[in-house]
Order: structure tokens, then C-alpha cells, then sequence
């Protein structure tokens, strides 16, 4: 049901479908999707990346594109290559090292200020995509900030391996959006990590919400509703971060 509401609120919006060279891996490029709304494009375009199991055009990533777009962001998902194979093999892979996954961040980052020269981008991104953004910002890449939706701070139930010692050169306002329920890092843990954030990191905590905000029954909320209202947190943080 998520993937097919997601499906009909991207149908009569404007979608180009791009491919972006990449070298050092076995994929000689990776494919990206550019969703637009249909007039007004916002001044900040969102280059979104997928998590470690979530091909871009997952349920999920396409409902949440789907929530952005309609709310005025052109929004850009890309593959790494490890799910560009995925993809065509039709089997699942495991992600593929941080240095060839940067490197294909930074190219899909330079081809989306290639297509929109003239917006600020915002590198947002679903657990590892949204980690892999954090690390070629921290490494002076060209974007104005950063959205992250449920960071991957630590594995499961192994709080001792936290991934957020690159958090102090990271000077680009942030929004973090993190489930209470999320295995991956809960909002004290996440709360505390930011305490050593370089620039100005906002988090915004979705209460039940588990890594992919899905909440307990009991909360009576569809998954869909839960999405739509994290996507107007982003709304209003960037048009509080970026008064036009």
C-alpha cells in the first residue's frame, strides 16, 4: 500500500531518469531518478540517498521522495553501485566499502549541481546513505546541509561502536530525525553524540518510531501519516534554517 500511494503522487510529476558514471567499481555507472514537482520549485533541491537494503525505488524511498516533492523540493535519489548489481541481478549484496561509496555520493553531488546550478543542496539520506553524507560533508563537499533520517549511530546492540567521530568537522546545519525505537541509536544516545557537532545539528525525535518510523499498532498510525509528518519537519526546518 505505501509503494503504490508513493507511485500515484509521483505519476503527474515531472521525472527524469539519469545515469552517472563512477570508475573502480564493477558497474560502469549507477542509475538516479530526478523528481520535480510541478511548478515552484523550492531554492533547495534534495539529492537523497538510499539505506544499505533500500534500493532507491523501494516503497519506502519512493514514499518519502513522493512526501518532499509535493511539498516543493526537486529531489534526486541515486544508486550506489553494490545496488546498482543488486538491481540487475536481482539478488541482494552487501554495501560496498566507504571509499567507493563516497566517491559515488560525490558524483551524483556533482551531477545534480550540474542540472541545478542555481539551488542550495541538501544531502538527505535513509541510515547508510544518510552516514555517507555526513562523511563527504565532513570532507568539505558542496551542500548546504543535511537531512538524515534514522542515523545509523551504532550497529545493533553494540552502542560501544559509535559512528560519529567525524560529528566535530561537520559545520553544515543539520536535522536529524530518529525514532525512539531505533536499534540503530535512540534519541539520548544521538543527543549526546551531537553534543560535539561542529555546526548547528537539530533533532527531531518521532516518538514510537522504530529505524524506519514505522510505530506499534497501538499508536494508530499508518506508516504513510507517520512519513507525512516527518516530511513537514523538514519543511519547516529548512524554511526556518533558509527564511527566503
Amino acid at each position: 500500500m505505501l509503494g503504490e500511494l508513493a507511485r500515484l503522487a509521483l505519476t503527474d510529476m515531472p521525472r527524469s531518469e539519469l545515469s552517472i558514471p563512477i570508475t573502480g567499481a564493477q558497474v560502469a555507472s549507477v542509475a538516479a531518478v530526478l523528481d520535480a514537482p510541478d511548478a515552484n520549485a523550492r531554492a533547495s533541491a534534495i539529492l537523497f540517498a538510499h539505506g544499505a537494503g533500500v534500493d532507491m525505488l523501494a516503497p519506502w524511498m519512493e514514499s518519502m521522495a513522493a512526501q518532499l516533492v509535493a511539498r516543493g523540493f526537486e529531489v534526486m535519489r541515486f544508486r550506489y553501485p553494490y545496488m546498482q548489481r543488486a538491481h540487475a541481478e536481482q539478488r541482494t549484496l552487501p554495501p560496498d566499502r566507504a571509499p567507493l561509496l563516497e566517491a559515488t555520493h560525490e558524483s551524483a553531488l556533482a551531477e545534480l549541481r550540474r542540472l541545478r546550478p542555481k539551488q542550495r543542496v541538501l544531502l538527505a539520506g535513509k541510515s547508510l546513505g544518510g552516514r555517507m553524507g555526513t562523511l563527504i560533508a565532513a570532507k568539505g563537499a558542496d551542500c548546504a546541509g543535511l537531512v538524515l533520517f534514522s542515523y545509523p549511530l551504532h550497529p545493533p546492540r553494540q552502542p560501544d561502536k559509535e559512528r560519529s567521530e567525524h560529528f566535530a568537522a561537520l559545520a553544515q546545519p543539520a536535522l536529524f530525525l530518529q525514532g525512539t525505537r531505533d536499534e540503530f541509536g535512540g534519541p539520548d544516545e544521538l543527543r549526546a553524540a551531537l553534543r560535539r557537532y561542529g555546526g548547528r545539528a537539530t533533532l527531531s525525535v518521532v516518538e514510537g518510531g522504530d529505524h524506519s518510523f514505522a510505530v506499534p499498532k497501538s499508536m494508530r498510525l499508518t506508516l504513510e501519516a507517520t512519513l507525512a509528518d516527518v516530511s513537514q519537519r523538514v519543511d519547516a526546518w529548512e524554511r526556518a534554517t533558509w527564511p527566503e
